[in-house]
């Protein structure tokens, strides 16, 4: 891509224990793109976003956002890595005891010095933006699936950052529902330049949304398949990448095989 690298994976180990979840894995995420994470359960797509948001710490392996090393940076370089990043999480992560409104406002008036009113504006500004106007003064426990996951993306938005993670988006959602999220994701990268890192295995948003997708694989604790999905889809001849584009189950074969080993 001709864009400016926002995120560089270079050589990243990642283990639990004395298990290897991942091993020698490097990327990169171009600014203003939207890339999709995908592969198989247990693959380690939720692993390498835990890592890339500095929940994990790499066993071996370095990870710069913006030009800072997340794995060796100072305190005060990595607080300032971290105002430029936001995740939404699978659940949304909202709380219960507080509005809707409350939900957004919380990281601008722990993170700035704006005033009450500027705070209700901003936050109104958010809200609108993905299609919550009017909901600022309800709990979560009244909202409906898809609306938590607006909620949690206007709270995600909250500080303008520069890179959004989203794990799981459209997890739990009926698929008209689903499309809208995929929608306003496309609508929020399209008009804000945010850089996306989404993580999913939902066919129809990688295809909706995915710019570029990198595959993960279990056996192969790394990537097997980069590129644009639509063309992974269409001419790869990985057996692998083969079977999760087309839905395709291993054969009776294979799984005996791999219930031999």
């Amino acid at each position: 891509m001709d864009r400016p690298t926002l995120i560089e994976v270079r050589n990243l180990t990642a283990r639990y224990g004395d298990t290897t979840i991942l091993e020698g894995v490097g990327m990169e995420v171009y600014r203003g793109e939207i890339l999709v994470i995908l592969g198989g359960s247990g693959c380690g797509k939720s692993t390498l976003l835990r890592h890339l948001i500095g929940l994990n710490v790499p066993h071996a392996g370095t990870i710069r956002i913006d030009g800072v090393d997340i794995t060796t940076c100072s305190d005060a370089e990595y607080r300032g890595t971290l105002s430029k990043i936001a995740v939404l999480f699978q659940g949304g992560a909202l709380f219960g005891s507080m509005t809707v409104a409350q939900n957004v406002a919380l990281a601008i008036e722990t993170y700035t010095d704006l005033d009450r009113h500027a705070i209700d504006t901003l936050v109104r500004m958010k809200l609108h933006m993905v299609g919550l106007s009017g909901f600022e003064a309800h709990f979560p426990s009244e909202l409906s699936g898809g609306m938590k996951k607006r909620a949690g993306l206007a709270r995600a938005l909250a500080l303008s950052p520069r890179i959004l993670f989203l794990d799981e988006p459209s997890a739990g959602l009926d698929p008209v529902t689903s499309a809208e999220i995929d929608q306003l994701i496309l609508h929020i990268n399209g008009t804000t330049g945010t850089t996306m890192v989404i993580v999913t295995h939902e066919l129809a948003s990688i295809f909706a949304v995915a710019q570029r997708v990198i595959m993960l694989d279990k056996e192969a604790k790394g990537i097997i398949a980069e590129g644009d999905p639509r063309e992974l889809k269409a001419a790869s001849t990985h057996p692998v990448v083969q079977r999760f584009f087309n839905r395709q189950p291993e054969s009776p074969s294979q799984l005996q095989s791999d219930d031999a080993d």
